[in-house]
Order: C-alpha cells, then structure tokens, then sequence
C-alpha cells in the first residue's frame, strides 16, 4: 500500500525513475524548455527546483551535491553560471508548466516545461516596462505612429535628394573634364593646321621667287 506516500513512481522502479528525472532535469537546464507528460512534468518540478535553489550558493559544498543528482558536469556549470544569476532574485517557482493537448495514441496529456526567467514573452520585466495607457494616449497613439512615418519618410527623401545631388555634382565634374579635354583637342589641331598653312606659304613664295628670277635671266639673255 502507498499511504501517505506523495512520489508518483511513474510505473517505474526507484532507479529508472532516478536516472529519468537525472537526464529530464539536465534537459531542461541546458534546453531551458522541453516537452513531456504532465504527469512526469510535475515530478520533474519537484525534482529540479531544489537543485537551481542550491544553485544560488556557488561553493564546491553546492557544485557536488548538485552533481550528485545531475550526473552532467557540463550542466552543472551551467546551471550555476547562467541559470543561477538570472533567478537569484526569485523566491522560487522556477518552472513554468503549460499544457499543450492530448499525445495522439495513448492520449496522454502533453506539456511544455520551462524556466520561467529564460521565456521573453513571459518575463515581468516587458511588462513592468510597458506602462498603462489611457483611452486619449490610444487614440493618439495612431497620430505618433503616423508622425513617426512621416519624419521616417523624410529623412529617406532628404537622402535620396543627396544621393541625386552627389550623382548631379559628379556627372557635372565629368562634363567639365570633357568639354578641357576637347578645347585641348581643338587647339592642338588649330596649332597643327596653322604650321601647315605656313609651310605652304613658304613654299609657294619660294617658287614665285624662283619663277621671277628665271624670267629676268630670260630677259638678260
């Protein structure tokens, strides 16, 4: 007979109910959630809570009493680096059990069990930090949003009007290169023609001189 034996054995004997609870708990430290039974969740509760209690206390006293249980080394360190300092403030009531229906062929009533400071959507402090609002500041929440908006698409319209402006300015310097490079390109052609135009000057007064002194030797003669 179990009376006044409040363990649920779970259908199992003393050390296969040991060795679960040991790896559920070790799970739970290192996932921050897992799914299971309620059955074994509420067991699990019983179990873990004491050990992340024990936790609050780092000396080698707590590591080995904690590691008695858990068995994981790796879990224990990270039960008392991180999990520790972020319940110290808590009194207890670590873990947070959530139904989640009926498991499909035994219809066994699944849940998730988890660390009630490691779930953002659940934690006091979002809620702490968001304050009451009234019916008037919901009203103008709608107008803040709107102006928010507005100011938001006026600084990426000011940008664009910069990047433009920058692309304007840049385009304008390469214009200005091209039209020195063609002057440039005109007067050296103007150089060059103005060299042909006199060499060909000189030599059709060259050959008039010659012409005229070949008609005065004819004269002479």
């Amino acid at each position: 007979m179990r009376n006044q034996n409040k363990i649920n054995q779970l259908g199992r004997t003393a050390a296969h109910r040991n060795a679960m609870m040991s790896n559920m708990a070790s799970s739970l430290i290192e996932h921050k959630r897992i799914s299971t039974t309620v059955a074994k969740a509420k067991a699990l509760r019983g179990y873990v809570e004491p050990l992340i209690t024990k936790s609050k206390t780092d000396t080698t006293h707590s590591r080995r009493m904690v590691f008695r249980k858990l068995q994981n080394k790796h879990v224990v360190s990270e039960l008392f680096r991180e999990v520790a300092p972020k319940v110290a403030d808590r009194a207890g009531g670590y873990t947070r059990i959530i139904k989640t229906g009926f498991r499909q062929g035994d219809s066994a009533e699944m849940c998730i069990i988890e660390l009630v400071d490691f779930n953002e959507l659940y934690t006091t402090d979002k809620k702490a930090a968001s304050a009451k609002k009234t019916r008037r500041s919901r009203r103008g929440g709608g107008a803040k949003a709107k102006s928010e908006e507005k100011a938001v698409e006026a600084t990426a319209a000011t940008e664009a009007v910069e990047g433009v402006k920058e692309k304007a300015e840049a385009a304008v310097k390469t214009a200005e290169e091209v039209v020195e490079d063609v002057k440039e390109a005109v007067e050296e052609v103007k150089e060059v023609v103005a060299d042909a135009t006199e060499d060909d000057t000189s030599e059709s007064k060259k050959e008039s001189l010659d012409d005229d002194s070949d008609d005065e030797e004819k004269k002479d003669a």
